[in-house]
């Protein structure tokens, strides 16, 4: 790889456009794919982040902006930041116009990117994500904490490129190389797990009275703890990821009188933001969502090591129901565990 080797990002919205820009502010030979009104608003005012629920305090980031993904035929590293439903086709658009030269980085949620991505490409780099961002408004982004990120390969090939593109990467958000890749996926997908509760239930959407925070709690850490014996059945271990609970907390929440645990989990609730399932089924009013890729794969693993799930089967089903119907409206929390209750 060149020694300034020139990194092309497509689909800069709440990861790919929060990580480019904080890079771009250090970083010259980075570019940023956009369309239409996006292309418009990035080429006149660039990126805007700020963090968590301080939008007073917002760094505007000047970025280079290409309109066509055939302007990156020379790009030695294309970061692809569409999501998982979206893949399939833009790998497919990246090929055709660039082939195969690009080292390609997957920054999606879920493994789906695991049997997409190599279809299309010989040189391909994953990467968990260890925070949240969500998009205010085309070239506003709102983001939880500055990394980490997460790379990884299949074999742990690419090492020396691997050591590269985190040098660069780390100009921006903090940037960790891990040879347990598969471990640091599943980790993270057990988290990502909660994004169909909240999303359910509308965390964040709206006001959800105290006295039914007993049973989200309960619903949250069980659904993450079925999840972590899903992925203990199939030979995974836990990968700490820094800001990420870890299982042994999300045991203790599960397990400990809430008279210790509720006033952590209150905490807690209260510095969620918005998720990336709920900005496309809320926010978006989409019927598509990360749904399949994230609860559908941890069931199907369930299936195959024989692992009961019935709290994420319930949310699973209640999702499915709800999400593929127009102008979804979150339900309320004892609606939730009523049909958890029918299950278990």
């Amino acid at each position: 790889m060149k020694q300034i080797p020139k990194i092309v990002i497509f689909g800069a919205g709440a990861i790919g456009g929060s990580m480019g820009a904080w890079i771009a502010n250090q970083y010259d030979n980075i570019y940023f794919v956009a369309r239409g009104e996006n292309e418009k608003i990035f080429r006149k005012d660039g990126i805007t982040t700020y963090q968590g629920i301080d939008s007073n305090n917002k760094k505007k980031q000047p970025i280079k902006v290409i309109g066509n993904i055939q302007e990156a035929r020379d790009a030695d590293v294309i970061v692809i930041g569409v999501k998982n439903f979206s893949l399939d086709a833009v790998a497919k658009e990246i090929k055709r116009s660039v082939g195969d030269k690009p080292i390609i980085i997957g920054i999606q949620n879920g493994l789906e990117n695991q049997t997409i991505l190599p279809k299309y490409f010989s040189k391909v780099i994953y990467c968990v994500v260890g925070y949240n961002a969500w998009v205010d408004q085309p070239g506003v982004i709102g983001y939880q904490k500055k990394g980490p990120l997460i790379l990884g390969t299949e074999n742990n090939k690419l090492a020396e490129d691997m050591k590269a593109i985190s040098d660069i990467f780390n100009l921006g958000p903090e940037t960790q190389i891990t040879e347990h890749f598969q471990d640091a996926a599943h980790s993270k997908l057990v988290i990502n797990l909660a994004n169909s509760l909240t999303t359910l239930v509308g965390l964040n959407v709206v006001d959800i009275q105290s006295s039914k925070f007993p049973r989200f709690q309960k619903l949250f850490s069980r659904q993450l703890l079925e999840g972590i014996r899903i992925i203990r059945a199939a030979n995974f271990k836990e990968h700490k990821i820094e800001g990420v609970p870890s299982w042994r907390q999300i045991w203790l929440l599960a397990n400990f009188p809430r008279i210790i645990t509720s006033k952590m989990f209150i905490a807690n609730t209260k510095r969620f933001n918005i998720s990336s399932m709920a900005q496309d089924v809320i926010q978006r009013n989409s019927q598509v969502s990360e749904l399949e890729s994230i609860n559908g794969y941890i069931l199907q693993m369930a299936k195959k090591y024989g692992v009961k799930a019935p709290v994420n089967q319930t949310i699973y089903q209640l999702c499915k129901e709800s999400f593929s119907k127009p102008g979804f409206k979150p339900m309320d929390i004892d609606e939730v565990w009523e049909e958890v209750i029918k299950l278990t």
